[in-house]
């Protein structure tokens, strides 16, 4: 398996496969990548006269559910609504990438789009054309920073057993590591159907944040993709633009959105050299969560998480700690 530094062609018995190139620290690679140029800017200031904290000392988090969790004591630091279970729209990438990665299936193996890849639900749009070939690594680097729909589809319909032995291995996963209100229908997340609590998805979150390729390529900043027929080189950037940021150690990142769920932001990260999981649910706003991870940030930062005694912050979401330390 290769780095995002440098993605090879494959040809095999399907079209000239499309070549993708991304930045991310070199690795041993094939002869005919090329490392790709990337202009890599920081984000502007996410939101302007929101307060930071409200009157009682917490973040002040405008997301309607979101949890905060402490890996290294297996405790949530912040909770609102978090076991309010409500649509979770492209966060549904991670699990699709996890039973993908856990079924051992060949990354370098060409897969093509297919027309019932095509998003016919929520008339999303996609650039990967309908006939062309991506190693199936390229699809889950592309699902997962990028959310692309068609990407996530083609990775759940080439899965063994096809589409539904796809959602039926993310539920019976979900069920394996205790995600009690978490259920899936498609492998893309445009379902509303795809459904789970703020303090499930913190649990799924740091399942995935053992697997290295999802950490690799959820965080990659950009990618860039180059068609076999044209030629054509398209750019793809994260939909997560705290990954830009040099005041952000994320380790783990999902973006999601679909009008059911609102806006959604998942990541594992590093603050104060601790990792922590940030959940943020139904955010309506055009920035807002990213102000509300930005607000979290600051709080854990300055220590004043400490002050909030709570009886809903009384009890770890898991038996063992150590179930969710982070694979960093």
């Amino acid at each position: 398996m290769f780095g995002l530094g440098a993605l090879v062609c494959v040809g095999m018995m399907l079209p000239e496969t499309a070549v993708a190139q991304s930045q991310t620290p070199q690795r041993p690679v094939a002869k005919k990548a090329a490392p790709a140029k990337v202009t890599v800017k920081v984000p502007k200031s996410s939101e302007r006269g929101v307060a930071d904290l409200t009157k009682d000392g917490r973040p002040n988090v405008i997301s309607h559910a979101a949890i905060v969790f402490d890996q290294a004591t297996g405790r949530p630091l912040f909770a609102k609504n978090a076991e309010m279970i409500v649509p979770i729209a492209s966060i549904t990438k991670l699990m699709t990438a996890m039973i993908v990665l856990e079924a051992k299936q060949n990354l370098d193996e060409p897969v093509m789009i297919d027309s019932a890849d095509i998003d016919t639900l929520k008339n999303s749009r996609s650039r990967l054309p309908v006939g062309t070939a991506f190693r199936r690594e390229d699809l889950m680097r592309l699902a997962l920073m990028a959310s692309d729909n068609r990407a996530a589809s083609a990775l759940g319909r080439t899965y063994p057993g096809g589409m539904s032995a796809a959602v039926e291995a993310m539920n019976a996963k979900a069920q394996s590591i205790g995600l009690q209100s978490t259920h899936f229908v498609d492998p893309t997340g445009l379902a509303p159907g795809n459904v789970a609590s703020a303090q499930d998805l913190a649990m799924m979150v740091a399942e995935a944040s053992k697997h290295p390729q999802i950490r690799e390529f959820s965080t990659a900043p950009e990618l860039f993709v180059t068609l076999p027929n044209s030629k054509h080189t398209m750019g793809f950037n994260n939909t997560n633009a705290l990954v830009k940021s040099q005041g952000w150690n994320i380790g783990v990142s999902k973006t999601g959105f679909i009008n059911e769920a609102g806006k959604c932001l998942v990541m594992q990260a590093v603050i104060g050299n601790n990792p922590v999981i940030i959940v943020l649910m139904d955010s309506w706003g055009k920035l807002t969560r990213i102000g509300d991870a930005n607000r979290v940030k600051k709080w854990i930062e300055s220590g004043k998480y400490a002050l909030v005694q709570t009886n809903q912050l009384a009890s770890p979401l898991m038996p063992s700690a150590a179930v969710l330390k982070p694979a960093i």
